[in-house]
């Protein structure tokens, strides 16, 4: 596998992650970085994701992963910066990390794969102009993840 392969399979767990997600929420591409032999993708979540269902957001990732095989490597169990940490079967890293304002933070990293070149992420329905640009805050609001309710 070289490297643009193991975007492009980064780029599948974030499409499998992101479609086990319902409601669904809105996102962008984050910054993608390559290393001598690895890349690591990033997407953020522009939907507010509120105070009383972040627990129940990472429950429904962690889930999914769970689903897909996925071993879980650790938690940060942290009130202000909530994560979940798992590993593919293929040794593909992936974590999911809640920042300030109810910020959902996805990554992907992969593991050491041959070098080669690597075209920016391009899947649908991330805004591929925003590609290493600045993140917004999350600014979208949704009648479910976004309530003051658990």
């Amino acid at each position: 596998m070289n490297m643009q392969e193991a975007a492009d399979r980064a780029d599948a767990i974030l499409d499998a992650t992101f479609s086990g997600i319902k409601p669904a929420v809105e996102w962008v591409h984050g910054e993608s970085t390559e290393g001598s032999c690895d890349i690591s993708r990033r997407r953020a979540v522009l939907t507010v994701i509120s105070e009383q269902r972040r627990g129940g957001f990472l429950g429904v990732v962690e889930r999914g992963w769970k689903d897909a095989g996925y071993r879980q490597l650790g938690v940060n169990a942290s009130v202000a910066s909530p994560a979940t940490y798992f590993e593919t079967a293929d040794g593909f890293r992936v974590r999911l990390l809640i920042g300030g304002g109810g910020q959902a933070f996805f990554e992907v990293a992969t593991p050491c794969v041959e070098k080669s070149q690597v075209a920016p992420p391009s899947v649908p329905p991330g805004n591929v102009s925003r590609v290493g640009d600045p993140i917004p805050r999350p600014n979208i609001r949704s009648s479910f993840w976004s309530a003051g309710a658990p």
